[in-house]
């Protein structure tokens, strides 16, 4: 069995994720900035006696994680880390501001790196280990209005990749978990822009595109969908480096992957009858 720290296990996928390998028998430290928010998360795991535990920990902060990965490392050898935590700036790109993008950047790139850089060397001195990365179908593509969200995915895939190479002599493993469209508390984590509002131009058709979006998942697809695919790819024996999660995801990668950018274009926008 497993040590797994996971970052962003207030709600959502880390949530879930915790669960799911705790239920599995591993040892989980589900961290998250404020602890009091994982109330429910540690109710159940002592309900199920699960071997999960809270830390603290904000990814923004390099002393908190610092504290954080050896508090994690007292329980003993970190060897599943997944970086779940993030946020995203809804926005046109011209309607965003600098510190807006800035603060979205900080948090899903230099948060994601900063847990890595502090448990890489545990990892490498033990010469194993697993880093499974949260990116999303907005990683592959860039959707509008969330085109600030898509850049940081977007580089969370172009760093893993070259992770992948660098850490391989050291027989860590490292993934991505591509999520498509979930219902899940990762909405509280959206955070409009102070000109993203009525007064845009960009915002009717705004509207009418979230309206057609949906169409890519009519039906609310299960959250422990994401869950499953962040487990498989730490234990899979058959490592998968891109995992899409979500019928929706797997239609929108596999398109984008197999054609060219202006058939995906047009592909997208027929299934979703989206002509703004």
């Amino acid at each position: 069995m497993a040590n797994v720290l996971i970052t962003g296990c207030s709600s959502g996928f880390g949530k879930l994720a915790a669960l799911h390998f705790a239920r599995k028998g591993d040892t989980v430290i589900a961290t998250m900035r404020d602890t009091k928010k994982g109330a429910e998360l540690e109710g159940t795991a002592a309900d199920e006696k699960l071997a999960l535990s809270l830390g603290q920990m904000d990814i923004l902060d390099d002393a908190s994680v610092t504290r954080a990965v050896a508090d994690a490392t007292r329980i003993g050898p970190i060897d599943v880390l997944v970086n779940n935590a993030g946020m995203e700036l809804r926005s046109s790109i011209e309607d965003a501001n600098d510190a807006e993008v800035r603060r979205q950047f900080d948090t899903n790139v230099f948060g994601t790196l900063r847990v890595i850089r502090a448990v890489v060397p545990h990892m490498r001195a033990q010469n194993r280990g697993a880093i499974i990365n949260l990116s999303s179908v907005a990683g592959v593509v860039g959707p509008p209005y969330s085109g600030l969200y898509a850049a940081t995915k977007h580089a969370i895939e172009g760093f893993s990749e070259a992770l992948h190479f660098e850490l391989q002599a050291w027989n860590i493993r490292v993934s991505l978990i591509e999520p498509g469209l979930f219902e899940t508390n990762f909405g509280s984590n959206i955070r409009m822009a102070a000109a993203w509002n009525e007064s845009s131009p960009y915002w009717e058709r705004f509207q009418k595109f979230m309206t057609a979006r949906a169409k890519l998942a009519p039906e609310p697809q299960d959250n422990r969908i994401v869950a499953k695919a962040i487990f498989d790819a730490a234990y899979s024996e058959k490592p998968q480096f891109r995992r899409p999660a979500g019928t929706d995801a797997a239609l929108v990668t596999g398109a984008h992957k197999s054609l060219d950018f202006e058939s995906y274009e047009n592909a997208m926008r027929q299934t979703l009858d989206w002509w703004e």
